[in-house]
């Protein structure tokens, strides 16, 4: 594997930022909170809604990018934070980032969070979510018939469970992008001792975070909306799964690509092997994170569009 990039690294040197429970799941979500972040996109129109959950309301905010027409593709973007930490607010460059790489409108989701609300609280908040994106998405101008579904790290998991519930609910998906997605749960693969002190995400803060929103499910018979992998993989939408070189989480990702590829669904695994867990937060400042942001978003871009 090659070595981080060099920019990442001096980023990284000048920045610190490690994402840790060892201090509280409180004190965490604020450290995360108060990353520094850059604005984006500010033509992107931004309306926070609020919807009707399984467990309450469950808050949206819609992004509709200037050039927007009626019967615009939608991307359903789930955010990342291991199930415990992020939120809409946090998110939001990425979820900008989606509507203008994507040419999108984008449905960011404020699912609940662990510890106080663990497994399935998100995946069912999600579904409600994405239930009503399909039903609601003419009224804010986007087309019901072409909606995707994007997710960061552990939002990823939350959308390749939600991909697999679509296509069982007749809801068809038009696409998955799935940033480092932790889909297979598998924690032998290599990348896990490989990366075990990986910059960002290490693999005791995975099996922390694992804790936190899983602890109380017997893995061995955990569903799909936990462990997709687990899931019949056969007529998932098709998917582009980004994956780093430096991260505990890589083989799953890579492994997933490979369960889709054998149940004939098409998927793009992209390794950027010089990159760390959550690179596209660095796009725009580390050249090859913005290049490998750019790909993942060219890759929804063209299923909507072409």
């Amino acid at each position: 594997m090659a070595a981080i990039d060099d920019i990442m690294q001096k980023v990284l040197d000048a920045v610190p930022f490690q994402l840790s429970l060892d201090d509280g799941v409180e004190a965490a979500r604020k450290r995360f909170r108060e990353l520094s972040r850059r604005p984006l996109h500010p033509e992107v129109d931004a309306q926070d809604y609020s919807i009707d959950g399984p467990g309450g309301p469950v808050g949206l905010r819609i992004y509709t990018p200037p050039n927007a027409i009626a019967g615009h593709p939608v991307v359903v973007f789930l955010h990342g934070g291991g199930f415990v930490l992020g939120d809409l607010d946090s998110y939001d460059a990425a979820a900008r980032e989606h509507a203008v790489g994507a040419d999108a409108i984008v449905v960011s989701v404020d699912y609940r969070l662990a510890p106080e609300h663990p497994f399935p609280a998100a995946p069912d908040d999600v579904w409600a979510a994405l239930e009503w994106t399909a039903l609601n998405a003419p009224s804010f101008g986007g087309d019901a018939k072409l909606i995707a579904v994007a997710g960061d790290s552990a939002g990823a998991n939350l959308a390749a469970g939600a991909a697999l519930r679509a296509r069982d609910s007749g809801l068809g998906l038009a696409f998955q992008l799935l940033w480092y997605p932790s889909v297979v749960w598998d924690t032998s693969l290599p990348s896990f001792t490989e990366n075990a002190d990986a910059p960002i995400l290490d693999t005791p803060t995975v099996a922390a975070f694992s804790a936190a929103y899983a602890r109380h499910v017997n893995l061995a018979e955990a569903p799909a909306t936990l462990i997709p992998a687990r899931g019949d993989l056969f007529e998932a939408a098709s998917a582009y799964i980004a994956v780093a070189g430096h991260d505990p989480l890589r083989d799953d990702g890579i492994r997933y690509g490979e369960l889709l590829a054998a149940a004939g669904v098409p998927v793009t695994v992209d390794v950027a092997e010089s990159l760390v867990h959550g690179y596209i937060a660095y796009s725009g400042v580390v050249p090859a994170a913005t290049e490998a942001t750019g790909r993942g978003l060219a890759a929804l871009r063209a299923a909507l569009h072409d």
